[in-house]
């Protein structure tokens, strides 16, 4: 018998009613011994998302004012799902004795305070969940992250899975019920609630998945499979059902949505295959995530982007005969709390490409006195406003003329490149160019790969 490991994202509970899809999709395959759910998402486009709504409660909670109506708003969410489903009062009841208790709780650490109570979106989403299968005659149980031993590093909002929580978790294989599973959250060994990442409910599959060794990751979302580019941006974008761990890991990264991009690392290391599935239209084929693809239909498999960046930019004659430059020059980044995302070079210049939002101004002050004080270089100036797109395919490899095709593709549509990059792994090839030509980017990019 197989074993899979599904999870449902915030659109696929948003609603009572898409509860219930939750658990038809469950119930259609006996393999599916655990779901993994996050907090319900949006009903629709201008309706607010229930972690939404928890944070703006903790916030509320922490300024001293205004809890009251977030609080009733939450409350009325769950409401609505508990009674669309039939449940008794007394889940209602418990979910406000949960909320309100947790709440009141310890508000000493801002952010510990905040992971406890957006965590209650996953939590009741399993908590129901659960309820309504039960309910309806199935055996399936609520599992704790801390019953199951899902252990965490004690970093608030940025919580990384500790690797004992594998063999801790492993049991649930062999367990005799199935079991639905809170995302997003885990608890540090010294009891403390922390939570992933936004979108880590993606993480949590991923951690259950290679814990009790699962054939197969089913992820649920609301579209029928990986796009080649954002829909939102490219009319019509071409349909990938099949792509490489590397692949994705790469387009994540640079600004996909269909998973949060540290998500397929404990797969990977599993070798477990990844299914991207629409939880509205689950006879769709989906996309398939492993370790290689057969289909070499496209060496590109998509194009992304992400906004925001900035350059430190600087030059000196002859840097490439300076020793211990490079490490220098990233140890004032280290030492300012920055993380680089790229680092193009020349011989006698380098570029350093930042988060623009983690760059603020006294940062910058002193990074730029340090590297001006240390370094002496000719030339030093800082770029804001770049976005980084990405052109990503493993088949890249395999075809000769593919940065000749998208260099192409952005003169002619006009758009100027600020830099290029292209990895040692030569599976994507990254553009720098201004914010405000970036859809304008993603949309020639995607023309020139899989056509009009």
């Amino acid at each position: 018998m197989a074993l899979k490991v599904c999870k449902f994202g915030g659109t696929s509970l948003a609603s009572a009613d898409q509860f219930r899809k939750v658990a038809r999709i469950a119930l259609a395959d006996a393999d599916r011994k655990i779901v993994v759910v996050s907090a319900p998402g949006k009903r629709d486009k201008p309706d607010t998302k229930v972690t939404d709504l928890l944070i703006a409660y903790a916030d509320a909670k922490l300024a001293g004012s205004g809890a009251e109506a977030v609080e009733q708003a939450i409350l009325e969410r769950f409401a609505g799902i508990i009674e669309g489903l039939g449940l008794p009062g007394e889940q209602f009841e418990t979910v406000k004795t949960i909320l309100i208790s947790r709440g009141e709780g310890d508000r000493s650490h801002r952010a510990r305070y905040i992971d406890s109570i957006k965590a209650l979106g996953e939590e009741f989403s399993a908590r129901l969940l659960a309820a309504f299968l039960q309910k309806e005659g199935h055996d399936f149980i609520y599992v704790d992250p801390k019953d199951a031993g899902l252990v965490l590093s004690d970093e608030p909002g940025n919580a990384q899975v500790l690797p004992e929580s594998y063999e801790l978790i492993r049991p649930l294989r062999d367990s005799a019920h199935r079991i639905v599973f809170p995302g997003f959250y885990g608890y540090a060994k010294n009891g403390n609630l922390v939570a992933f990442p936004r979108g880590g409910s993606d993480i949590t599959g991923a951690i259950l998945a290679a814990a009790v060794e699962a054939d197969v990751y089913e992820n649920f979302t609301d579209v029928d499979n990986v796009f080649a580019a954002d829909p939102r941006v490219v009319d019509k974008p071409a349909a990938i059902h099949e792509m490489t761990y590397s692949e994705m890991r790469e387009l994540s990264y640079a600004g996909f949505s269909v998973l949060h991009d540290e998500a397929l690392q404990p797969a990977f290391n599993a070798k477990i295959p990844v299914h991207i599935r629409n939880t509205n239209n689950p006879e769709s084929k989906g996309t398939l995530i492993s370790l290689e693809r057969h289909n070499d239909e496209f060496p590109v498999v998509g194009v992304a982007g992400s906004a925001d960046f900035c350059t430190i930019f600087l030059s000196k004659y002859l840097m490439n005969r300076e020793k211990g430059f490079g490490r220098r020059l990233l140890q004032i980044i280290e030492d300012a709390d920055l993380s680089y995302e790229h680092m193009p070079s020349g011989i006698d210049n380098i570029s350093v490409i930042i988060k623009q939002s983690s760059l603020t101004p006294e940062v910058e002050h002193r990074v730029l006195e340090r590297i001006r004080s240390e370094l002496a270089p000719d030339k030093l100036l800082i770029q804001r406003g770049i976005a980084l797109i990405m052109i990503v395919g493993d088949g890249m490899t395999k075809q000769i003329g593919i940065a000749k095709r998208a260099t192409g593709a952005l003169s002619d549509n006009a758009i100027n490149l600020e830099m290029i990059n292209q990895g040692a792994s030569e599976n994507s090839i990254m553009f720098g160019i201004r914010n405000e030509d970036m859809n304008k980017a993603i949309v020639s990019l995607h023309n020139a790969f899989f056509g009009k």
